[in-house]
Order: structure tokens, then C-alpha cells, then sequence
């Protein structure tokens, strides 16, 4: 990874979005259904992209509204439509697009009082409080958000009654119904003035702050925080947020700092990523610089990204700790404090995330669910009960309740951060500390991602690849032990492989955007052992894409 000159500086005003130009092109700019990279794209975390580049306009929005209102027709999904939206720029317009389609169709719309903004977890809270006893008129939502993604960029994605990410059947049918809304001239979409839609009887007003932040004490400790009376810090990065962690310091009694109220579309604030990206990514060095420069004003400090659905914790010990080493001492920690949790409740992971959870799961004598690359795959676990904790590498997370039933069905990036402080309280140690403590009893994991070129063809081979078209016998000296296409916690196709030996691991998963493919490695013996895991997970791909040809 090729670290630009500028990641962890401040952001220079040469790279702010310019906003006025990007809301004209909101409106102005019309994408062509013909060309693919302006056409309604559901990855992993809804349709993504940014107007200037006739990804994100406001077409897209009212296809997708539309698309949705014949999708709850068609599931027969009658109840209230929680709608929400981050701070990104394009999120005001796109929510104003939505919610004229959603009137226009009778759709019972619930949307912030103060037209507050609203994080991911909040939607996915409140529909899973409406729907709770519930087996009809069940609600479901939507979140205007492009997550971390830089200021440029708009985000769209659908919850459905589960209140977690839509599935890939659910998006794709979705998808489909708004690109025939592209291609028609939008002829059948169904619309009225922003102005009416708000004085529709069918818009409601929802206190989502209130809602959300009233209910954390039946998931975090705020007792034994507030009786520990130390100092936290929380920098909301200018997101969705921004305006919930003031209620939730007052309403708990805590010592909470917020560093950074500020609300800005552009994100000046922000220092600039590895790439030279203004993102708020929260799992990063670079962009954490300033709350890092913190650390030692405050016992742990932590950070969320723009929709609050990413969490990043900064110890006075370890400085920002990769979201792995949280992820293992959140479940080390959880599993052990939370007594009412089902003793059969296990411990979800994506295959890509460290083996140091699997380590941790075998001493904590917990079983180990480990799912294909998306928050999606939890849904069911979480909802059920089965599932105690879930995570995935790239610091998302959610858990249930401290009675074990559901808290959030989608990632959610308060309650990880608040149980930074409840460890810290509790354990007299913060999570570095505790984490050198696990290193220390199961070794120290060095992990990375890398990513290698790969024509359309080429991604396409990579997703079918079986294991029995894997020559290599050995990997880094060692020889491999099980090499899988499919997760062994569901057995859902991983769109790739991943290869495993005793002491080093690594996964191959093509991008869902862009001409690559990603490389995800670990090692337990050294930078030396994971440099040579990388290197030859590059020749095993290499050779296994050129065999199929």
C-alpha cells in the first residue's frame, strides 16, 4: 500500500468537495441508464457514488424510492418506513427525493424531529423496537448514508423488517425495478412537492435520539462507567452522531468529552487518509490523527464514522487499536460479563477477520461462526439469540442485550465505543492493555490487506474458484491445513478462497467496484512469515485464475 504524502495531515482546502457544485449536479445531471457505472448498483452496503460522476443523482433516488414502495407492496410490508440520513452533502436532497416518492405513494414515513440526522443504528433500533410482538404491519427503513466514503459521495441503502441489511435477493430485485425506472425516463414513478410530503398525514415525526439513547443501559454497563467516574473522549468525526453523545453523556452520568462538534459537508476538520482521501474512517490511522494526539487526556477515547455504524478505540496504552485487537478483546470481555447471555450464544466473525478470535473462542469454550464477508450474514443469529457478539474486520460491530435478545440487527457504532469504557472501568485495565494480555497467552497476529489488479474476466474466476483447483501444497513453509470457497459458519459461497496453515492464513476476494482483487493475510510468526504469505497467496491466485483460463 503506497501511503500518500499528505495522509495525517490536515485536509488543504485544495481538496475540499465543492458543494454548490455538487448539489447542482444532484439536481441537473441525468445518468444514463446505458453506460454501467451510472446505473443503481447495490453492493454490500446499498447504491453508492457521487453526482458530479452521474452515480448519485437525484434519478437514482427517485428510482430507488419507487422501486422500494413496489417492493413493501409486493412483501406486503404496510407498516411505518424509518427514514434517515448522515451528514454527507448529498444526503439533504436525496432524503427531500425520497420522501416525495414515499408520500406520493402513501407510504407511512417516520423522519427525525429538528430534522435531526440519524445514525444506522438508530433506523435499525427503532425498526426492530416497532416490530418487536409484531407478525404484521411491520415497519422497515431507509438510511441515506455512503458511510466513511469522502464527502463527494452520496449512499442509499434498504433495511427491511428485520431492521439489518437487506439481502442480496432483496437488493437485486430492487436494483432491477429502479434501473427500468433509468431506462424509462423515470415513467412510473410516482411523485409530489417536497412541501406537501411534509404536511402529508402519512410523514411522522420520530425522536430518535430519545428512542436510542434511553434504551443503551440495557446493553452497556452505565453504572459501573459512571461509578469508575474516569475521562472519555469521543470524536464524532462530523457525523450522524454528533448530537447523541451529549444526551448520552447527561442521561448516564459519564465524563464524557466531545472533541469535535462540528458539522461540516466538506469535512475540513478531517486529516487526510493513507490515500489522500478526505474519509471518515475511524479504523484509521491517519484519519484518527487528531484523537490520537488526545490519548493521554482521557483513560480511552473512541470514534465513530459518518453514519455511526464504525467504531475506532484510542487507549493511553496502545494508541488507535486495530479494529482485530478490539474485536478479540470485546468478545474475551463480553462473553465473561454477561451472565444471562444463552450458554450456547456464539461468537460471529467474517472469514477475513483475525484468528486470534478463534483463539479466544476456544478458551472462552464458546463455538465460532464465521460467514462470508458482510454484515448481512449476521441478521438471523443476532435476532435469534444464537449469535452473542458478531464483528468483521473492518470495525463493524453489534451485540445483544445484556438478557440476550436483539439490540441492533445492523453494524453499530456506539455500543462498541461505550464498552470501551465499561472494560476500562470494570477491568482497572483499558483494551491495549488487555490485548497485550491475549497476545501474550496466544501470540501476536500481524495482519494485512493488499490488493493486485484483475480484469472483469479475471473477478469473475476468482468468485468460482473451487479448492481443488489450488495446486500449492504448502504456504510460507507450512503446509496448508483446509482451503475453503464457502464459510464454514453457514456454508454461503465467500466469492473467493480463503487458505489456511498452522501459523498464517490468507482470503481472496475480488472487489464488487473496482479492478482488483483484495489480499487479506495474517501471520502468528512475524512480518517476515506474512510478507511471504502475501507474496505467494499472489502466485497461488495467479495460478489457480490462469489454470481456468
Amino acid at each position: 500500500m503506497r501511503v500518500n504524502q499528505c495522509a495525517g495531515k490536515p485536509a488543504e482546502p485544495a481538496m475540499l468537495v465543492d458543494v454548490p457544485r455538487l448539489l447542482t449536479a444532484y439536481y441537473t445531471e441525468t445518468p444514463d441508464a446505458s453506460v454501467p457505472e451510472q446505473r443503481v448498483a447495490f453492493g454490500t452496503s446499498g447504491h453508492r457514488g457521487s453526482a458530479i460522476e452521474k452515480a448519485f443523482n437525484e434519478w437514482h433516488i427517485l428510482a430507488m424510492s419507487q422501486a422500494i414502495c413496489l417492493y413493501r407492496a409486493h412483501q406486503k410490508i404496510d407498516g411505518p418506513l424509518f427514514l434517515g440520513m448522515d451528514t454527507h452533502a448529498l444526503s439533504v436532497p436525496a432524503l427531500a427525493s425520497a420522501l416525495e416518492v414515499l408520500a406520493a405513494n402513501g407510504v407511512e414515513v417516520m423522519i427525525a424531529e429538528g430534522d435531526e440526522y440519524t445514525p444506522t443504528p438508530a433506523i435499525s433500533h427503532a425498526i426492530l423496537t416497532y416490530n418487536r410482538g409484531r407478525k404484521t404491519g411491520l415497519a422497515d427503513g431507509i438510511v441515506i448514508t455512503p458511510s466513511h466514503n469522502p464527502p463527494r459521495d452520496g449512499g442509499f441503502k434498504y433495511n427491511p423488517p428485520h431492521g439489518g441489511p437487506a439481502e442480496q435477493a432483496v437488493t437485486n430485485w430492487i436494483e432491477a425495478k429502479a434501473n427500468e425506472f433509468l431506462e424509462s425516463g423515470l415513467r412510473g414513478v410516482k411523485r409530489i412537492p417536497f412541501e406537501k410530503a411534509l404536511r402529508a398525514s402519512t410523514t411522522h415525526r420520530h425522536d430518535y435520539v430519545d428512542a436510542y439513547t434511553s434504551d443503551l443501559g440495557n446493553v452497556i454497563d452505565m453504572d459501573v462507567i459512571r461509578g469508575a467516574n474516569i475521562s472519555l473522549g469521543v470524536d464524532p468525526l462530523g457525523g450522524a452522531g454528533v448530537h447523541y453523545w451529549g444526551p448520552i453523556a447527561d442521561r448516564c452520568g459519564l465524563d464524557l468529552t466531545v472533541v469535535n462538534e462540528a458539522v461540516d459537508p466538506t469535512f475540513r476538520f478531517m486529516t487526510v487518509d493513507w490515500d489522500g482521501q478526505i474519509r471518515m474512517d475511524p479504523s484509521s490511522p491517519y484519519a484518527m490523527e487528531r484523537l490520537i494526539g488526545l490519548k493521554d487526556q482521557f483513560e480511552v477515547a473512541f470514534a465513530c464514522d459518518t453514519d455511526h455504524d464504525r467504531h475506532g478505540i484510542v487507549t493511553r496504552s496502545a494508541g488507535l487499536l486495530p479494529p482485530n485487537h478490539y474485536l478479540s478483546v470485546a468478545i474475551f470481555y463480553l462473553f465473561q460479563h454477561r451472565p444471562e447471555w444463552r450458554q450456547e450464544a456464539a461468537i460471529g466473525k467474517t472469514l477475513v477477520s483475525t484468528q486470534m478470535i478463534d483463539r479466544v473462542a476456544a478458551k472462552l469454550g464458546r463455538k465460532l461462526c464465521e460467514v462470508p464477508v458482510g454484515f448481512k450474514w449476521f441478521v438471523d443469529g443476532l435476532l435469534d439469540g444464537s449469535l452473542g457478539f458478531v464483528g468483521e474486520e473492518s470495525a463493524g460491530a453489534s451485540f445483544v442485550r445484556f438478557d440476550g435478545c436483539v439490540w441492533t440487527t445492523d453494524k453499530d457504532g456506539f455500543i462498541p465505543a461505550l464498552l470501551a469504557a465499561e472494560i476500562t472501568a470494570r477491568m482497572g485495565r483499558d483494551p491495549g492493555e488487555i490485548y497485550r494480555e491475549l497476545a501474550c497467552e496466544f501470540g501476536e497476529p500481524l495482519y494485512d490487506r493488499v490488493e493486485a489488479p484483475a480484469t472483469p474476466e479475471e473477478k469473475e474466476l476468482l468468485k468460482r474458484l473451487s479448492p481443488q483447483q489450488v495446486r500449492s501444497t504448502d504456504l510460507a513453509g507450512e503446509r496448508i491445513q483446509t482451503i475453503l470457497s464457502n464459510a464454514p459458519g453457514n456454508g454461503a459461497p465467500i466469492g473467493g478462497l480463503k487458505v489456511m496453515a498452522e501459523s498464517g492464513w490468507f482470503a481472496a476476494r475480488p472487489s464488487g467496484t473496482e479492478s482488483i482483487y483484495k489480499i487479506y493475510a495474517e501471520s502468528f510468526r512475524g512480518a517476515d512469515h506474512l510478507r511471504r504469505i502475501v507474496e505467494e497467496a499472489q502466485a497461488i491466485v495467479s495460478e489457480a485464475l490462469a489454470a481456468t483460463k
